[in-house]
């Protein structure tokens, strides 16, 4: 048994060290000398789009939201935006209702009885009259320049989704706001080199993409995360996914650990979803699925390698003096993660126990999320986390 537990504790590690390292390096390496796609609108022959927003009880950001969409560069004329409010109680929909009165092209579609996102955003889909769809969330503030960003690549005819650059504001140290940010530049840098060597890139970042509404396909209404479903549809139909680092978008990062750990159990839950509905694509051995394999399916499955790493340097602990090491310093790691919960509550933040305690919670929250989905989801009506934390 003792090979086994080898085998077992090498094969878990492996796949960690991949996912989380050789791949990004991986990615790095092979992009060097890559340009991004050059086929693309200019600011005269821009196309017709529609904006998509579902927002429930969003009056704090929806003004501030709906302004940088028709500020900027974008031509006004040629903006749609259409925002399904989910039973609102706020100020919400009175917000709207005033603007609408300045803008002629904004339309809201109110839902008495709470819905749910993917209900929302399947609907305004349908009813969204030009050719190039965006959804956006309501806390994500667009810069002057984003829509033409965003846009421009669509003379390409190979490409059918852009995804967004996401940066956050409201960084404290008190919270996990900057360890986020720091896991989600990481993110960003992969998505962008998959799209740029392969026009791959594994899921939007959901705060706002855009794809071609020909390529749209109806979100299971069940579903909790329905940006990673469209991006792996349009892939699954032949179209190609990448990320414009120009199209800079704003959002407030959660600095509410048990806030944020929430919504990646969703997040999570979510991803199984995917999983077991694109699960077919792994097996076609191609760009698409040694993508989805590295950057997603190892990713989701981390925990689950990290509990067996765990459990089987105790087996060994006797074997040798490695695995007996490495026992006590993944114990030790592990002790760290209450430690810097004590240190907060005294007013001390150390930046390396704070992300260790953020990727403790992260990977926890796959694991919860994974056990989710398995035991079925019958909706996907959420709660939007606290704005402006």
């Amino acid at each position: 048994m003792i090979l086994v537990y080898q085998y077992i504790l090498w094969v878990s590690l492996g796949a960690v060290l991949f996912s989380y390292a050789i791949y990004p390096l991986l990615l790095r390496l092979l992009a060097v000398g890559k340009s991004n796609n050059t086929v693309i609108f200019d600011s005269s022959s821009l196309p017709f789009i529609s904006i998509l927003i579902a927002a429930h009880n969003e009056e704090k950001v929806i003004e501030e939201k709906l302004r940088s969409i028709f500020e900027g560069s974008y031509p006004i004329k040629k903006i749609e935006v259409l925002i399904g409010s989910d039973n609102s109680t706020d100020k919400t929909e009175e917000i709207i209702n005033d603007l609408s009165r300045k803008y002629q092209n904004l339309k809201l579609i109110a839902f008495k009885n709470r819905t749910g996102k993917v209900r929302i955003i399947n609907n305004l889909a349908e009813t969204a009259t030009h050719p190039i769809i965006i959804i956006t969330d309501a806390n994500v503030i667009f810069d002057k320049d984003t829509l033409f960003h965003l846009i421009k690549h669509f003379k390409n005819d190979a490409i059918a989704l852009v995804d967004t650059n996401m940066l956050h504001k409201g960084l404290k140290k008190e919270g996990i706001s900057y360890e986020e940010s720091f896991y989600i530049r990481g993110e960003v840098a992969s998505k962008y080199n998959e799209g740029l060597l392969w026009g791959t890139m594994m899921g939007p970042f959901g705060g706002c993409y855009a794809f071609r509404k020909e390529y749209f396909t109806p979100v299971p209404e069940n579903f909790l995360v329905d940006d990673f479903y469209i991006n792996m549809k349009v892939l699954e139909k032949g179209g190609k996914a990448i990320n414009e680092v120009k199209a800079i978008v704003y959002e407030d990062i959660s600095n509410n650990i048990m806030e944020e750990f929430r919504r990646k159990i969703r997040i999570a839950t979510g991803s199984f979803q995917n999983l077991f509905a694109f699960k077919h694509l792994l097996f076609r051995f191609n760009a698409i699925s040694f993508c989805f394999f590295s950057h997603k399916v190892l990713r989701w499955l981390c925990p689950i390698f990290f509990l067996l790493i765990y459990i089987c340097s105790l087996l060994l602990i006797n074997y040798n003096t490695f695995y007996h090491s490495l026992f006590y310093i993944e114990t030790f790691f592990g002790a760290l993660v209450p430690m810097d919960y004590l240190l907060q509550k005294t007013g001390i933040h150390i930046r390396l126990l704070r992300l260790l305690r953020h990727f403790f919670f992260m990977n926890t929250a796959i694991f919860i999320g994974m056990f989710k989905a398995i035991g079925g989801v019958k909706t996907s009506i959420w709660e939007p986390t606290q704005r402006n934390q």
